[in-house]
């Protein structure tokens, strides 16, 4: 079996998707990710210009070989454009070799270790009433574990409130992305937030009592001794982990957090290679793993850096919101499934555009996941759909504090 040819399709059914499509001489196709929220065309272009012409000819099965070569040849290494354009590849030609062996890949990866993935969900308020029925309603959805993200006083708009209106005028819901030429600009105060988020913590272990997993994302916004400092004013609350407290570059930084207090640290949805871990696993700086398969290098990537976490009983939390695609999610699943170090599932439902353009095998159910038993990853492109939702310029907002510096978001 050889590559016939490889297509970049770019559409935005709820918010833009790069996918990228393997087709082999003997008709079978692969699905790979490429998606990069905020810069996608940077990632179709690569992939478009430098990396599909490499592929024609290729033995589809050398799925290592063919991830090594895209690595190394290209001398500049690393970095989410082209670890997300390897993804891709990495993840179509899974696909492939799932449905020429007629098996969902994670069987192809050892198999199950579980029956299904847990998963959590996503509650927001922009006060405590709206926060405790987003979190009910959540509950009613069967998730068994819930992040908690609330607006703050002094604050105008925060990311993860999903009713909060951004810059904008729109709502946040679950794409932060806001259509238009230029990124919205928002505020920040790392005081009044930390001033504000134990007290939330309070109110909801008052409210829904002491058994329910929750979780919170500070979303790099503090500086080490600030997150030290949330981390330890949220112990009472037992929280099932606090969420990229500080921007990760400086992996040192998560030792001096560990020295203050023992809440769960997950850290790594921007994280490209496990050379990004390297130092937070090896010395058990972090409790969990948020890398994402599309951002990530793709499944083969994801399944070294777990097997390395496990060395440390590091589990995986990996990234799953909109911004990746089914095709991600489902890389990703199949992974989960097959780890023993499996933690938790991140898992946001898709609009029903989006599902229109993806059609697939993965389930949800009583707050488990599951990616299907469908030969390869369980997810087929709609091409017709997805060329009638084209691409719209995006872009993540970003912040500044009140003397105009511009601030982590």
């Amino acid at each position: 079996m050889r590559i016939l040819a490889a297509d970049v399709i770019v559409t935005s059914p709820s918010r833009n998707f790069v996918t990228l499509k393997i087709t082999t001489d003997e008709g079978l196709t692969g699905l790979g990710d490429a998606t990069l929220n905020g810069r996608e065309l940077a990632v179709a272009s690569y992939l478009t210009e430098h990396v599909t012409q490499l592929l024609i000819g290729r033995d589809p099965h050398r799925i290592e070989d063919t991830w090594q070569f895209l690595y190394r040849s290209a001398y500049w290494r690393r970095g989410p454009v082209t670890m997300a354009a390897i993804a891709a590849v990495d993840m179509a030609l899974w696909d492939i070799k799932g449905k020429a062996a007629g098996m969902p890949v994670y069987q192809l990866l050892g198999g199950a270790s579980r029956t299904a993935l847990r998963t959590y969900g996503h509650a927001s308020g922009r006060d405590l009433p709206e926060l405790f029925d987003s979190i009910r309603q959540h509950l009613e959805e069967g998730y068994k574990s819930i992040r908690v993200q609330t607006s703050v006083p002094g604050i105008t708009s925060l990311y993860g409130v999903a009713a909060q209106a951004q810059a904008t005028g729109e709502r946040y819901d679950f794409e932060p992305a806001g259509r238009g030429a230029q990124p919205t600009e928002e505020d920040w105060d790392s005081r009044a937030y930390l001033r504000h988020i134990p007290t939330v913590f309070e109110a909801v272990r008052n409210e829904f009592g002491p058994e329910l997993p929750l979780l919170h994302d500070g979303h790099h916004r503090m500086t080490p001794i600030q997150a030290a400092k949330l981390g330890k004013s949220l112990e009472p609350y037992d929280l099932f982990w606090l969420e990229d407290v500080t921007p990760a570059e400086n992996q040192d930084a998560f030792r001096l957090i560990r020295q203050h207090t023992t809440t769960p640290l997950a850290v790594g949805e921007i994280f490209n290679t496990v050379f990004d871990f390297q130092a937070l696993i090896r010395d058990q700086l972090i409790d969990y793993v948020r890398a994402a398969s599309t951002h990530f290098g793709g499944i083969s990537p994801l399944k070294k850096v777990m097997d390395y976490a496990a060395q440390y009983q590091i589990k995986s939390g990996f990234h799953g919101p909109t911004d990746v695609s089914p095709v991600g999610l489902a890389a990703q699943a199949h992974v989960g499934l097959a780890i023993h170090n499996f933690g938790i599932q991140e898992y946001m439902e898709h609009s029903a555009r989006t599902n229109t353009v993806f059609e697939q095998s993965m389930t949800f159910a009583d707050g488990y996941l599951h990616p299907g038993d469908a030969p390869g990853l369980g997810v087929e492109l709609n091409e017709e759909a997805a060329a009638s939702f084209p691409y719209q310029q995006a872009y993540l907002p970003y912040n500044r504090l009140s003397d105009g510096t511009v601030h982590d978001w």
